[in-house]
């Protein structure tokens, strides 16, 4: 259990720590499509972030809702390499207090003034709930990883 837990945490920390996410969706020729989304997270790693929903990536959102993603920390060198691999769910959050709340994190998060206001009530909240974790770090020895599924929500 305490493996899991340790797991658990490197994950949380990582994610906690970055901000940036790479969004792998497949679109309606089945050609893969990567999308870099400014993301917040929750206790659960649940990644959340606005997208218009007339972008790529939100287009094949509305055909699959599976989709892969990856957020690792920037480095110049090869022993430091550090990220994680993730494969999951996506949805919309459409309940209103949920995303009132969210959004509130979002904004201040990036320090989202008041100039975003109408782009953001335009834009759709997404969650993605991953179902695979894969960890990298080069840092503890070159080819460290560990895989993680996270129980039951």
């Amino acid at each position: 259990m305490a493996d899991k837990e340790s797991h658990f945490e490197s994950i949380a920390a990582l994610l906690r720590e970055e901000n940036t996410l790479a969004l792998a969706t497949v679109d309606e020729s089945g050609k893969p499509c990567v999308a870099p989304l400014f993301y917040i997270t929750d206790e659960d790693l649940t990644l959340y972030w606005l997208s218009s929903a007339t972008a790529l990536h939100s287009v094949n959102l509305d055909r699959t809702t599976r989709a892969a993603a990856t957020v690792y920390r920037h480095t110049e060198n090869w022993k430091q390499i550090c990220g994680l691999q993730m494969r999951g769910q996506v949805t919309a959050i459409t309940q209103r207090d949920h995303r009132g709340a969210l959004i509130k994190q979002y904004r201040e998060r990036f320090q989202l003034g008041a100039v975003f206001r109408l782009a953001i009530s335009r834009s759709v909240l997404y969650a993605f709930r991953p179902d695979y974790f894969r960890y990298i770090d080069n840092s503890v020895r070159l080819g460290y990883r560990f895989e993680f599924i996270p129980g039951p929500r």
